[in-house]
């Protein structure tokens, strides 16, 4: 009851349009996560609990027919201007290089760029031009999500301590696995602007000119939007992603900042749609969540068409979440199979439900907030 209440006053100060704007966020793009079903399963026999992880046992690096089988649904609907749905790709640059990293003895980190990856992966070689294809056809947009979907510096240490979780995770080339049966997350390496080990040599700065030089060379352009993985992040960050071009920052109604004295080692902070920090970047809030795989039995299309009704009622944009793992059948074919007729679903019901409806990329609203292309 509190937090619907929050939530409501939230809404209620947020940025307002008479448009009914749907945006769909998706995170998670170029990121290994689990590298094959081989490791998976010798993850299992180990005793991990990979299977009670939605990400461990379905996420993996988006292989050709996920990209391919994707945009082929976004393409079917289209809006009141002719313009098909379109997903923001929120995009990681880069993967460790475990090559490296074991020929070194773990005395250095070493990372590759996510196309580097692609090329060595079985079924992906066709990833970067259907990537491309679904730019030009206005079905996908890339977006910043950092370099990698890790906190280097504090698996890295693990690395070097020899913890046996880490190690066993290295062999398989992945990064983080659950200790019990859960979704393994921010405490578990995910969080890549979290805490520091105090060694560390690797500052947030040069983290994120890496990623954004990546990501610029990759495109042709810079991404103006930028969400951070486990939604954690400092307020210092802001001003180093002012430096390279980012106007927005997406996320939820909270922001979790790191803090060494709280037990949780978070605090929160809350947002409101369209919200200005001192540097003028805004928050982009989702209020509206498509999580099929992570919410399983609990998930109901009704929810996702319900939350963007109350969206458009406090005429707001309705920004639907929609992780990466939802569209992944690299792992488990019906993982994707079964997402993607969902989402068809869901796209099929908004403009049925929605006649003048308008989808759009984050960083378009993010111009139309600005007063650029508002038309």
């Amino acid at each position: 009851m509190i937090a619907a209440l929050k939530n409501n006053i939230l809404n209620t100060i947020s940025w307002k349009t008479n448009r009914k704007i749907v945006v769909f966020e998706s995170d998670d793009w170029g990121s290994i996560r689990m590298s094959s079903k081989e490791s998976y399963q010798k993850l299992l026999d180990k005793g991990y609990p990979v299977d009670y992880c939605a990400y461990s046992s379905n996420d993996a690096l988006e292989s050709n027919e996920d990209v391919h089988y994707l945009a082929e649904v976004l393409l079917e609907v289209k809006d009141k201007n002719g313009n098909p749905a379109c997903i923001t790709l929120n995009m990681l640059s880069a993967n460790p290089d475990y090559d490296k990293i074991k020929q070194n003895n773990f005395q250095e980190y070493y990372w590759e760029p996510f196309a580097k990856t692609l090329s060595d992966y079985p079924s992906h070689h066709n990833v970067m031009q259907l990537y491309k294809e679904g730019v030009r056809s206005k079905v996908f947009r890339p977006q910043l999500h950092g370099r990698e979907h890790i906190n280097v510096s504090r698996w890295f240490d693990a690395l070097q301590k020899g913890e046996q979780r880490s190690l066993d995770a290295f062999e398989n080339r992945t990064i983080s696995l659950p200790k019990v049966k859960k979704t393994n997350g921010r405490k578990d390496f995910m969080d890549s602007f979290g805490l520091q080990v105090e060694t560390s040599s690797d500052s947030y700065e040069q983290i994120l000119l890496d990623a954004a030089d990546v990501f610029n060379k990759t495109w042709g352009f810079s991404s103006s939007t930028f969400m951070a993985p486990c939604y954690t992040w400092h307020p210092e960050l802001e001003h180093h992603l002012k430096d390279v071009g980012v106007e927005a920052l997406q996320g939820t109604y909270v922001q979790r900042i790191p803090d060494e004295t709280k037990k949780i080692k978070v605090r929160r902070k809350y947002h409101f749609m369209g919200q200005k920090n001192k540097l003028q970047q805004r928050y982009l809030i989702r209020n509206v969540f498509f999580e099929p795989t992570e919410f399983k039995s609990n998930f109901n299309i009704e929810d996702t068409l319900r939350d963007i009704q109350k969206a458009f009622k406090f005429r707001t944009p309705a920004i639907i979440q929609t992780h990466r793992l939802n569209y992944i059948g690299f792992i488990n074919q019906e993982n994707r199979d079964t997402n993607l007729k969902g989402l068809q679903n869901l796209l099929q019901q908004i403009v049925k439900l929605y006649p003048d409806v308008e989808f759009m990329s984050s960083d378009q609203l993010v111009d139309i907030m600005n007063g650029r292309n508002g038309k």
